[in-house]
């Protein structure tokens, strides 16, 4: 015989996991269409080579970070901070965040596309040197409502360094060109 309370119980909780499974489809689905292009140029790259397994390793950690900033600044959370940056750029990004939760506004990067070329790679492989040119569309959102959107194209100098299991970023810096590159 079934119980009307542990059934009522059973029914709520089914409830909650189903919403919970509909809305981490619906984050995933974002994420699809948030997708975000990134290419790497490793040729001018020294004085060590840039390793396939590394390279490989770059563009899915530069492309996953750039997703967890964006969502990060949309939602004005620090949770997608965690693990793809650290340092300048993690302390940095929280302070943005932070003020944007003092203001009440928030920012949409819409169709992402980095350029990213290697300057320098360390030789003992603990650090990587990468110039971005980053195209997007941005939107300053005042809750729901977009308050200022545009197309730009910004110049990043930015510091990768390895971990356990992934590449981080330690300095992401706006610059509004590109130096020559100089021998380290």
């Amino acid at each position: 015989m079934i119980r009307p309370v542990k059934s009522a119980k059973y029914f709520h909780l089914a409830v909650v996991v189903a919403g919970v499974l509909f809305l981490a489809s619906a984050l995933n689905s974002y994420a699809a269409d948030a997708a975000v292009q990134v290419q790497l140029d490793v040729k001018k790259a020294g004085p060590r080579a840039v390793e396939s397994l590394t390279e490989r390793g770059i563009l899915r950690d530069y492309r996953f970070a750039w997703t967890s900033m964006a969502q990060a600044l949309q939602f004005n959370t620090f949770d997608p901070l965690e693990g793809p940056f650290s340092g300048q750029a993690r302390q940095w990004l929280r302070q943005t965040i932070t003020s944007q939760q003092q203001s009440g506004l928030s920012r949409r990067y819409i169709d992402q596309s980095h350029r990213l070329e290697a300057v320098f790679y360390a030789p003992e492989g603990d650090v990587i040197e990468l110039y971005d040119t980053a195209q997007y569309h941005l939107q300053i959102l005042d809750g729901d409502k977009t308050i200022h959107e545009e197309n730009v194209v910004v110049h990043f100098i930015v510091l990768m360094t390895p971990g356990a299991d992934r590449w981080t970023i330690r300095q992401l810096q706006a610059v509004p060109q590109f130096e020559p590159a100089t021998s380290h």
